[in-house]
């Protein structure tokens, strides 16, 4: 693929343009990409399915990376960036429209190909929209500005399962395990308005990316062709490992945002809709504390450390805490009036300040020194976020083997050992001997 060298937007008096049209497409991939939360433990009432088959619901959504990964990279590389992200929005737009032919006959497997299409449409928005925010200014500032990409994103995180909530679950009466015909009906007939507005609001930002003023990349022709390149991109240690801890990372993260509604929702907590939010609010203040941080006081290789560190240690407190203590709640939400919830599932929260800082780090120093193989590298780690589908289906396997709801979480564990690995060693790797 050819190279990103250089973009229009480096100087001071114009960052900001660009800066807004990727702000608003990190704005809309968080809607669309936390909106899983919401909407797992709500089908998993409505259709009456196990932990394990729920997994799915968010498994086919990042699986679709493994297919549209280098496709995407691809067809950026002949419509270029700004029109990349314009193809991804409208994909997902139209992917939101199966939405409702799914809800009227409850089948799930609508659904899945519906969520399995939006992550086609979000694999090319991604594969467009990293990049051009990693290049649009210095490599050693590249993580503060997906730091700011991130706190859009995960802004978006934390108002979207609040409003699904409101708009969706308040006006369903459905308790208990036993639904009748009326109840379900009633639950899915409450996501058809709701999906026509989300699409028409992703076509709107589809138009913004399109006809939008705003500089795209500059590149420069490289001399191979795209499986060459890829051949190439896979000599390089930092980056093959860099997009194996992409994929751990993206498993972790999309566990603690999107299995702790289900989680909840199995422990007896009535608003499981909004549990997404708490892990969303958990990475908005690592997100904040990173751009603070980084680079005036903190490498991106020592948040790396410390982010691998904080989630062994909270996914410890998760698996041995107890579902009768309520210690973080009554230090940190009740006396603000907040809810009463068990350590543990605050714990899983917590999660999303441990993983804050991991995307940000990883993926400019998976990038650094590449040059004109940039482009195809970035449609690698992008493929990382395969990793998603994972995640859920581990904790889905973990519950049905034994280990419980709780026990589950355990296996986390070895993804932040990589992470460790990545950034005390992996990421300095330029050759494999």
């Amino acid at each position: 693929m050819e190279a990103i060298v250089e973009c229009e937007a480096n100087s001071k008096h114009s960052i900001w343009l660009p800066m807004t049209l990727a702000g608003s497409m990190f704005f809309i991939l968080g809607c669309i990409t936390w909106l899983n939360g919401a909407i797992t433990p709500f089908l998993q009432q409505m259709l009456v399915l196990s932990p394990l088959q729920a997994s799915f619901i968010i498994s086919s959504f990042y699986i679709a990376v493994t297919v549209a990964g280098i496709p995407s990279a691809m067809l950026i590389k002949r419509v270029g960036y700004k029109n990349g992200m314009a193809i991804g929005c409208a994909v997902m737009a139209v992917s939101a429209l199966m939405y409702i032919p799914a809800a009227k006959m409850q089948m799930i497997e609508i659904f899945l190909f519906a969520q399995l299409m939006i992550g086609v449409g979000q694999t090319i928005l991604q594969t467009a929209v990293n990049p051009y925010v990693v290049k649009m200014g210095s490599e050693k500032s590249a993580a503060v500005r997906v730091c700011i990409m991130g706190l859009l994103n995960k802004f978006a995180g934390v108002i979207v399962p609040v409003i699904f909530a409101a708009v969706v679950v308040s006006g369903v009466v459905a308790d208990g395990e036993q639904l009748s015909q009326g109840q379900k009906d009633a639950m899915a007939n409450s996501l058809i308005l709701p999906y026509i507005a989300i699409a028409g609001l992703i076509f709107a930002f589809a138009a913004f990316a399109k006809f939008s003023p705003l500089p795209d990349l500059v590149f420069e022709e490289s001399a191979g062709n795209g499986k060459g390149e890829v051949k190439e991109a896979l000599k390089h240690p930092h980056l093959v490992l860099g997009v194996v801890g992409i994929a751990l990372y993206v498993a972790v993260e999309v566990i603690a945002a999107d299995t702790i509604g289900s989680y909840a929702l199995q422990i007896g907590i009535a608003d499981y809709s909004v549990m997404t939010s708490y892990t969303m609010a958990c990475m908005l203040i690592g997100y904040a504390i990173g751009i603070a941080l980084i680079p005036r006081f903190m490498s991106q290789q020592n948040a790396l450390v410390m982010s691998g560190i904080a989630g062994i240690v909270t996914v410890l407190a998760v698996v041995m805490g107890s579902n009768d203590s309520f210690i973080i709640a009554n230090l940190l939400l009740v006396p603000f009036g907040g809810p009463e919830l068990p350590d543990p599932l605050l714990c899983i929260a917590l999660l999303g300040f441990a993983n804050a800082m991991v995307w940000p780090a990883i993926w400019p120093l998976a990038l650094t020194g590449l040059g004109r193989l940039t482009g195809t590298a970035s449609g690698l780690l992008i493929m990382g976020i395969a990793g998603g589908a994972l995640g859920p289906l581990l904790i889905g396997l973990g519950n049905v083997a034994g280990l419980g709801a709780q026990g589950a979480y355990a296996l986390m564990i070895p993804s932040y050992l990589f992470i460790l690995f990545y950034a005390l060693k992996g990421h300095k790797m330029r050759s494999w001997k």
